[in-house]
């Protein structure tokens, strides 16, 4: 068995050329969120995965195996339910508070600007129905959300800053809660 205890996020910093030449392996969401795991990859080798605790690994993502081989991980199509607006009685907005809804129950949802995707529920799928959305069941790769607070490794830096944007603030009221506003 071959150990791999390192994952590059993305294979970020790898040049294409390794990447071309790295064995892959398909694995599905509930393996891809387990840090300690066995599978075999493109090449027939049995790896053992060890990856730290709470490691959720992505599609893209390399794994580094002990002999220095590369090993680029992959979605597998797996069943999840396809969630859509209904066309005929509903809107775009329909799909952000399906969204909003399924948030709430904590389930683990991939967004995407005309669809929705969530593992199968019946229970979650009658909700959906009811609130008008089209549920389809199909056979594709499932990348959830990772969260507002997750500590995946991965970068969301998208080379821009939260700050001021050059507009002005002067609405005719200060924000140390002494305004000029009548009470």
């Amino acid at each position: 068995m071959l150990a791999c205890s390192k994952l590059i996020a993305g294979g970020k910093g790898l040049a294409n050329v390794l990447l071309k030449r790295a064995s892959s392996v398909s694995l599905d969401w509930d393996v891809r969120q387990k840090s300690r795991f066995e599978t075999t990859d493109s090449l027939g080798r049995t790896l053992g995965v060890f990856l730290s605790r709470g490691t959720v690994i992505r599609g893209g993502d390399v794994l580094v195996a002990e002999d220095g081989s590369l090993i680029q991980v992959n979605a597998a199509e797996q069943e999840v339910l396809r969630i859509t607006f209904c066309t005929i009685h509903g809107s775009p907005f329909d799909l952000t508070r399906a969204a909003y809804h399924l948030g709430n129950r904590h389930v683990p949802i991939e967004l995407k600007p005309d669809h929705l995707k969530i593992e199968p529920d019946h229970v979650l799928a009658d909700m959906l129905r009811a609130m008008h959305m089209t549920v389809n069941t199909v056979q594709e790769a499932f990348e959830p959300e990772s969260g507002a607070y997750s500590s995946s490794g991965h970068s969301h830096a998208h080379g821009h800053a939260h700050h001021d944007h050059g507009h002005s603030h002067a609405d005719g009221h200060d924000h140390d809660g002494h305004g000029s506003h009548a009470h």
